[in-house]
Protein backbone atom coordinates (compact mmCIF):
# COMPACT_ATOMS: atom_id res chain seq x y z
CA UNK A 1 0.00 0.00 0.00
CA UNK A 2 1.43 3.39 -0.96
CA UNK A 3 1.51 6.38 1.40
CA UNK A 4 -1.65 8.18 0.15
CA UNK A 5 -3.65 4.95 0.39
CA UNK A 6 -2.32 4.33 3.90
CA UNK A 7 -3.23 7.89 4.87
CA UNK A 8 -6.77 7.44 3.55
CA UNK A 9 -7.13 4.16 5.42
CA UNK A 10 -5.87 5.75 8.62
CA UNK A 11 -8.25 8.68 8.21
CA UNK A 12 -11.21 6.36 7.60
CA UNK A 13 -10.44 4.32 10.71
CA UNK A 14 -9.96 7.49 12.76
CA UNK A 15 -13.36 8.77 11.59
CA UNK A 16 -15.08 5.51 12.50
CA UNK A 17 -13.40 5.22 15.92
CA UNK A 18 -13.87 8.84 16.98
CA UNK A 19 -17.45 9.00 15.68
CA UNK A 20 -18.52 5.88 17.58
CA UNK A 21 -16.78 7.13 20.74
CA UNK A 22 -18.50 10.51 20.40
CA UNK A 23 -21.81 8.73 19.83
CA UNK A 24 -21.39 6.81 23.09
CA UNK A 25 -20.60 9.93 25.12
CA UNK A 26 -23.39 12.02 23.56
CA UNK A 27 -25.92 9.21 23.87
CA UNK A 28 -25.41 8.95 27.62
CA UNK A 29 -26.44 12.58 28.07
CA UNK A 30 -30.03 11.71 27.12
CA UNK A 31 -30.47 7.92 26.97
CA UNK A 32 -31.22 7.76 30.70
CA UNK A 33 -34.11 10.27 30.64
CA UNK A 34 -36.88 7.90 29.50
CA UNK A 35 -35.57 5.12 31.77
CA UNK A 36 -35.80 7.18 34.98
CA UNK A 37 -39.29 6.07 36.08
CA UNK A 38 -38.27 2.41 35.69
CA UNK A 39 -35.01 3.04 37.54
CA UNK A 40 -36.94 4.66 40.37
CA UNK A 41 -39.35 1.72 40.50
CA UNK A 42 -36.50 -0.81 40.73
CA UNK A 43 -33.96 1.05 42.88
CA UNK A 44 -36.17 3.45 44.83
CA UNK A 45 -35.18 7.01 45.60
CA UNK A 46 -36.88 10.37 45.32
CA UNK A 47 -37.01 12.83 42.43
CA UNK A 48 -33.81 14.53 43.57
CA UNK A 49 -32.03 11.16 43.44
CA UNK A 50 -33.14 10.77 39.83
CA UNK A 51 -31.82 14.25 39.11
CA UNK A 52 -28.41 13.14 40.36
CA UNK A 53 -28.34 10.20 37.94
CA UNK A 54 -28.33 12.84 35.20
CA UNK A 55 -26.37 15.60 36.97
CA UNK A 56 -23.56 13.31 38.18
CA UNK A 57 -22.65 12.51 34.57
CA UNK A 58 -22.98 16.02 33.15
CA UNK A 59 -21.21 17.62 36.12
CA UNK A 60 -18.05 15.51 36.00
CA UNK A 61 -18.08 15.65 32.21
CA UNK A 62 -18.31 19.44 32.08
CA UNK A 63 -15.80 20.12 34.86
CA UNK A 64 -13.09 17.76 33.60
CA UNK A 65 -13.47 18.34 29.85
CA UNK A 66 -10.61 20.84 29.47
CA UNK A 67 -8.49 18.94 31.99
CA UNK A 68 -8.93 15.75 29.94
CA UNK A 69 -7.71 17.53 26.81
CA UNK A 70 -4.70 18.87 28.73
CA UNK A 71 -3.85 15.38 29.98
CA UNK A 72 -3.90 14.14 26.40
CA UNK A 73 -1.54 16.89 25.29
CA UNK A 74 0.88 16.03 28.10
CA UNK A 75 0.82 12.22 28.23
CA UNK A 76 -0.26 11.26 24.71
CA UNK A 77 -3.64 11.73 23.05
CA UNK A 78 -4.11 8.13 21.97
CA UNK A 79 -3.03 6.86 25.37
CA UNK A 80 -5.48 9.10 27.21
CA UNK A 81 -8.23 8.38 24.70
CA UNK A 82 -7.80 4.67 25.45
CA UNK A 83 -7.82 5.44 29.18
CA UNK A 84 -11.00 7.49 28.95
CA UNK A 85 -12.68 4.87 26.78
CA UNK A 86 -11.75 2.10 29.23
CA UNK A 87 -13.04 4.11 32.21
CA UNK A 88 -16.27 4.94 30.38
CA UNK A 89 -16.84 1.30 29.38
CA UNK A 90 -16.12 -0.06 32.86
CA UNK A 91 -18.35 2.57 34.48
CA UNK A 92 -21.14 1.66 32.05
CA UNK A 93 -20.95 -1.94 33.27
CA UNK A 94 -20.92 -0.64 36.84
CA UNK A 95 -24.07 1.39 36.19
CA UNK A 96 -25.83 -1.63 34.67
CA UNK A 97 -24.94 -3.72 37.74
CA UNK A 98 -25.75 -1.02 40.31
CA UNK A 99 -27.62 -2.54 43.28
CA UNK A 100 -29.01 0.79 44.46
CA UNK A 101 -29.52 4.41 43.48
CA UNK A 102 -26.35 5.61 45.25
CA UNK A 103 -24.21 3.07 43.38
CA UNK A 104 -25.84 4.14 40.10
CA UNK A 105 -25.09 7.81 40.79
CA UNK A 106 -21.46 6.97 41.58
CA UNK A 107 -21.12 4.94 38.38
CA UNK A 108 -22.66 7.79 36.37
CA UNK A 109 -20.10 10.19 37.85
CA UNK A 110 -17.27 7.87 36.79
CA UNK A 111 -18.84 7.61 33.33
CA UNK A 112 -18.62 11.40 33.12
CA UNK A 113 -14.93 11.27 34.02
CA UNK A 114 -14.27 8.79 31.22
CA UNK A 115 -16.28 10.83 28.72
CA UNK A 116 -14.46 14.02 29.73
CA UNK A 117 -11.11 12.41 28.96
CA UNK A 118 -12.29 10.70 25.78
CA UNK A 119 -14.56 13.25 24.11
CA UNK A 120 -12.24 16.24 23.51
CA UNK A 121 -9.54 13.93 22.17
CA UNK A 122 -11.85 12.54 19.47
CA UNK A 123 -11.61 15.80 17.52
CA UNK A 124 -7.88 16.17 18.16
CA UNK A 125 -7.17 12.64 16.92
CA UNK A 126 -9.49 13.10 13.95
CA UNK A 127 -7.77 16.37 12.99
CA UNK A 128 -4.38 14.69 13.10
CA UNK A 129 -5.50 11.78 10.92
CA UNK A 130 -7.53 13.60 8.23
CA UNK A 131 -5.88 15.76 5.52
CA UNK A 132 -6.84 19.47 5.76
CA UNK A 133 -8.84 19.33 2.51
CA UNK A 134 -11.07 16.57 3.90
CA UNK A 135 -11.56 17.85 7.45
CA UNK A 136 -14.80 19.71 6.78
CA UNK A 137 -16.48 16.57 5.52
CA UNK A 138 -15.00 14.49 8.36
CA UNK A 139 -16.16 16.94 11.02
CA UNK A 140 -19.58 17.01 9.38
CA UNK A 141 -19.89 13.22 9.62
CA UNK A 142 -18.63 13.28 13.21
CA UNK A 143 -21.18 15.96 14.09
CA UNK A 144 -24.01 14.11 12.34
CA UNK A 145 -23.27 10.93 14.30
CA UNK A 146 -23.26 12.90 17.56
CA UNK A 147 -26.50 14.60 16.53
CA UNK A 148 -28.04 11.18 15.89
CA UNK A 149 -27.12 10.19 19.46
CA UNK A 150 -28.90 13.25 20.86
CA UNK A 151 -31.96 12.67 18.67
CA UNK A 152 -32.20 8.94 19.35
CA UNK A 153 -31.20 9.01 23.03
CA UNK A 154 -34.70 9.14 24.59
CA UNK A 155 -36.09 6.65 22.04
CA UNK A 156 -33.23 4.16 22.51
CA UNK A 157 -33.49 4.49 26.27
CA UNK A 158 -37.24 4.02 26.21
CA UNK A 159 -37.16 1.04 23.86
CA UNK A 160 -34.47 -0.83 25.77
CA UNK A 161 -36.17 -0.11 29.09
CA UNK A 162 -39.60 -1.26 27.91
CA UNK A 163 -38.64 -4.30 25.87
CA UNK A 164 -35.62 -5.61 27.82
CA UNK A 165 -34.76 -3.73 31.05
CA UNK A 166 -33.22 -0.40 32.03
CA UNK A 167 -29.68 -1.77 32.72
CA UNK A 168 -29.37 -2.37 28.98
CA UNK A 169 -29.13 1.37 28.33
CA UNK A 170 -25.70 1.00 29.98
CA UNK A 171 -24.84 -2.50 28.75
CA UNK A 172 -25.14 -1.08 25.22
CA UNK A 173 -21.86 0.79 25.74
CA UNK A 174 -19.86 -2.26 26.81
CA UNK A 175 -19.54 -4.16 23.49
CA UNK A 176 -18.96 -0.87 21.66
CA UNK A 177 -16.21 0.11 24.06
CA UNK A 178 -14.58 -3.33 23.99
CA UNK A 179 -14.58 -3.29 20.18
CA UNK A 180 -13.12 0.22 19.98
CA UNK A 181 -10.25 -0.34 22.43
CA UNK A 182 -8.11 -2.65 20.23
CA UNK A 183 -9.07 -0.70 17.09
CA UNK A 184 -7.95 2.56 18.63
CA UNK A 185 -4.73 0.99 19.89
CA UNK A 186 -3.86 -0.34 16.42
CA UNK A 187 -5.30 2.29 14.08
CA UNK A 188 -4.77 5.66 15.78
CA UNK A 189 -1.41 7.40 15.74
CA UNK A 190 0.05 8.80 18.96
CA UNK A 191 0.53 12.56 19.24
CA UNK A 192 1.39 15.12 21.90
CA UNK A 193 0.64 18.78 22.56
CA UNK A 194 2.75 21.61 23.85
CA UNK A 195 3.33 20.02 27.25
CA UNK A 196 1.86 22.95 29.18
CA UNK A 197 1.60 22.60 32.96
CA UNK A 198 -1.56 20.90 34.26
CA UNK A 199 -3.85 23.25 36.19
CA UNK A 200 -4.70 21.08 39.20
CA UNK A 201 -5.75 24.03 41.37
CA UNK A 202 -8.12 25.37 38.72
CA UNK A 203 -9.70 21.96 38.25
CA UNK A 204 -10.29 21.55 42.00
CA UNK A 205 -11.77 25.04 42.35
CA UNK A 206 -14.13 24.57 39.39
CA UNK A 207 -15.13 21.07 40.48
CA UNK A 208 -15.86 22.04 44.07
CA UNK A 209 -17.66 25.23 43.09
CA UNK A 210 -19.95 23.61 40.53
CA UNK A 211 -20.68 20.69 42.85
CA UNK A 212 -21.68 23.04 45.67
CA UNK A 213 -23.99 25.08 43.47
CA UNK A 214 -25.63 22.05 41.83
CA UNK A 215 -26.05 20.31 45.19
CA UNK A 216 -27.66 23.42 46.68
CA UNK A 217 -30.04 23.82 43.72
CA UNK A 218 -31.15 20.18 43.88
CA UNK A 219 -31.60 20.16 47.67
CA UNK A 220 -33.27 23.58 47.83
CA UNK A 221 -36.84 22.46 47.07
CA UNK A 222 -36.50 19.59 49.59
CA UNK A 223 -34.71 21.19 52.55
CA UNK A 224 -35.84 24.79 51.99
CA UNK A 225 -33.83 27.57 50.39
CA UNK A 226 -32.94 29.04 53.79
CA UNK A 227 -31.75 25.76 55.36
CA UNK A 228 -28.19 25.57 56.64
CA UNK A 229 -27.28 22.77 54.22
CA UNK A 230 -28.52 24.58 51.12
CA UNK A 231 -27.12 27.98 52.05
CA UNK A 232 -23.74 26.47 52.96
CA UNK A 233 -23.56 24.61 49.65
CA UNK A 234 -24.54 27.65 47.59
CA UNK A 235 -22.23 30.07 49.42
CA UNK A 236 -19.28 27.66 49.40
CA UNK A 237 -19.87 26.89 45.73
CA UNK A 238 -20.03 30.57 44.82
CA UNK A 239 -16.87 31.26 46.82
CA UNK A 240 -14.98 28.49 45.06
CA UNK A 241 -16.16 29.73 41.65
CA UNK A 242 -14.96 33.19 42.69
CA UNK A 243 -11.62 31.61 43.55
CA UNK A 244 -11.57 29.95 40.13
CA UNK A 245 -12.15 33.32 38.45
CA UNK A 246 -9.36 34.92 40.54
CA UNK A 247 -7.10 31.99 39.67
CA UNK A 248 -7.89 32.43 35.97
CA UNK A 249 -6.93 36.11 36.14
CA UNK A 250 -3.68 35.86 38.07
CA UNK A 251 -2.26 32.42 37.30
CA UNK A 252 0.29 32.18 34.49
CA UNK A 253 -1.20 29.09 32.82
CA UNK A 254 -4.81 28.66 34.03
CA UNK A 255 -7.20 26.05 32.72
CA UNK A 256 -9.52 28.85 31.59
CA UNK A 257 -7.79 32.22 31.08
CA UNK A 258 -10.27 34.93 32.09
CA UNK A 259 -8.86 37.27 29.45
CA UNK A 260 -10.83 35.26 26.90
CA UNK A 261 -14.01 36.84 28.26
CA UNK A 262 -12.83 40.24 27.03
CA UNK A 263 -14.04 39.04 23.65
CA UNK A 264 -17.74 39.83 23.29
CA UNK A 265 -18.18 36.88 20.92
CA UNK A 266 -16.59 34.45 23.39
CA UNK A 267 -18.61 35.79 26.34
CA UNK A 268 -21.82 35.89 24.34
CA UNK A 269 -21.68 32.35 22.97
CA UNK A 270 -20.78 30.93 26.39
CA UNK A 271 -23.67 32.77 28.04
CA UNK A 272 -25.95 31.53 25.28
CA UNK A 273 -24.68 27.97 25.76
CA UNK A 274 -25.36 28.13 29.50
CA UNK A 275 -28.92 29.30 28.97
CA UNK A 276 -29.62 26.86 26.14
CA UNK A 277 -28.40 23.78 27.99
CA UNK A 278 -30.09 24.78 31.24
CA UNK A 279 -33.39 25.03 29.40
CA UNK A 280 -32.89 21.98 27.19
CA UNK A 281 -31.61 19.35 29.64
CA UNK A 282 -33.76 20.52 32.53
CA UNK A 283 -36.91 20.47 30.41
CA UNK A 284 -36.18 17.11 28.75
CA UNK A 285 -35.67 15.57 32.20
CA UNK A 286 -39.06 16.85 33.40
CA UNK A 287 -40.79 16.12 30.08
CA UNK A 288 -39.88 12.45 30.35
CA UNK A 289 -41.35 12.28 33.87
CA UNK A 290 -44.49 14.07 32.70
CA UNK A 291 -45.11 11.88 29.66
CA UNK A 292 -44.74 8.66 31.65
CA UNK A 293 -45.81 9.58 35.18
CA UNK A 294 -48.73 11.89 34.35
CA UNK A 295 -49.94 10.96 30.86
CA UNK A 296 -49.20 7.26 31.28
CA UNK A 297 -47.11 6.64 28.16
CA UNK A 298 -44.71 3.70 28.07
CA UNK A 299 -40.95 4.44 27.86
CA UNK A 300 -40.94 3.75 24.11
CA UNK A 301 -44.01 5.91 23.52
CA UNK A 302 -42.44 8.72 25.54
CA UNK A 303 -39.21 8.50 23.53
CA UNK A 304 -41.12 8.65 20.25
CA UNK A 305 -43.11 11.65 21.40
CA UNK A 306 -39.92 13.51 22.33
CA UNK A 307 -38.45 13.09 18.82
CA UNK A 308 -40.01 16.29 17.39
CA UNK A 309 -37.83 18.14 19.90
CA UNK A 310 -34.64 16.09 20.10
CA UNK A 311 -34.68 14.98 16.46
CA UNK A 312 -35.41 18.34 14.85
CA UNK A 313 -31.70 19.35 14.64
CA UNK A 314 -31.09 16.45 12.23
CA UNK A 315 -33.50 18.10 9.78
CA UNK A 316 -32.98 21.80 10.41
CA UNK A 317 -29.28 22.08 11.38
CA UNK A 318 -27.97 21.85 7.77
CA UNK A 319 -30.34 24.67 6.73
CA UNK A 320 -29.34 26.64 9.82
CA UNK A 321 -25.65 26.19 8.96
CA UNK A 322 -26.17 27.50 5.43
CA UNK A 323 -28.20 30.40 6.79
CA UNK A 324 -25.44 31.17 9.27
CA UNK A 325 -22.88 31.32 6.43
CA UNK A 326 -25.14 33.73 4.57
CA UNK A 327 -26.28 36.18 7.28
CA UNK A 328 -23.84 35.45 10.11
CA UNK A 329 -24.03 33.30 13.23
CA UNK A 330 -25.33 35.85 15.72
CA UNK A 331 -28.88 36.30 14.37
CA UNK A 332 -29.22 32.54 13.86
CA UNK A 333 -28.15 31.75 17.42
CA UNK A 334 -30.36 34.55 18.79
CA UNK A 335 -33.34 33.21 16.83
CA UNK A 336 -32.63 29.72 18.17
CA UNK A 337 -32.63 30.91 21.77
CA UNK A 338 -35.83 32.89 21.20
CA UNK A 339 -37.62 29.91 19.64
CA UNK A 340 -36.45 27.62 22.43
CA UNK A 341 -37.88 30.06 24.98
CA UNK A 342 -41.14 30.42 23.03
CA UNK A 343 -41.49 26.65 22.74
CA UNK A 344 -40.94 26.10 26.46
CA UNK A 345 -43.36 28.90 27.37
CA UNK A 346 -45.92 27.45 24.95
CA UNK A 347 -45.57 24.03 26.54
CA UNK A 348 -45.96 25.51 30.03
CA UNK A 349 -49.21 27.22 28.97
CA UNK A 350 -50.84 24.13 27.45
CA UNK A 351 -49.64 21.40 29.82
CA UNK A 352 -52.37 19.79 31.94
CA UNK A 353 -52.84 16.29 33.43
CA UNK A 354 -54.94 15.24 30.43
CA UNK A 355 -53.66 17.33 27.49
CA UNK A 356 -53.53 15.54 24.14
CA UNK A 357 -50.27 15.02 22.30
CA UNK A 358 -51.60 17.04 19.34
CA UNK A 359 -51.73 20.09 21.61
CA UNK A 360 -48.18 19.50 22.85
CA UNK A 361 -46.70 18.89 19.40
CA UNK A 362 -46.37 22.52 18.18
CA UNK A 363 -44.44 23.48 21.31
CA UNK A 364 -42.08 20.53 20.86
CA UNK A 365 -41.49 21.39 17.20
CA UNK A 366 -40.81 25.07 17.96
CA UNK A 367 -38.34 24.10 20.72
CA UNK A 368 -36.66 21.62 18.39
CA UNK A 369 -36.25 24.23 15.65
CA UNK A 370 -34.79 26.60 18.23
CA UNK A 371 -32.27 23.98 19.33
CA UNK A 372 -31.35 23.29 15.70
CA UNK A 373 -30.76 26.98 14.96
CA UNK A 374 -28.63 27.30 18.06
CA UNK A 375 -26.41 24.42 16.98
CA UNK A 376 -25.59 26.24 13.75
CA UNK A 377 -22.01 27.63 13.63
CA UNK A 378 -21.58 30.14 16.46
CA UNK A 379 -20.85 33.80 15.79
CA UNK A 380 -17.24 34.66 15.22
CA UNK A 381 -17.35 38.40 15.63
Amino acid sequence: MNQPEARRGSAAWALVITSVAGFMAALDNLVVTTALPSIREDLGGALHDLEWTVSAYTLTFAVLLMFGAALGDRFGRRRLFLTGLAVFTAASAGAALAPGIDALIAARAVQGVGAAIMMPLTLTLLTAAVPPAKRGMAFGIWGAVNGLAVAAGPLIGGSLTEHISWPWIFWLNVPLGLALLPLARLRLAESYGTGARLDIAGTLLASGGLFGIVYGLIRGPLDGWTSVTVLTALIAGAALIGGFVHHGIHNKAPMLPMRLFRSRAFSGINAASLLMFLGMFGSIFLLSQYLQGVLGYSPTQAGLRMLPWTGMPMLVAPIAGALSDRIGGRPVVAAGLALQAIGLAWFALVVTPDVSYAVQLPALVVSGIGMALYFAPPPTS
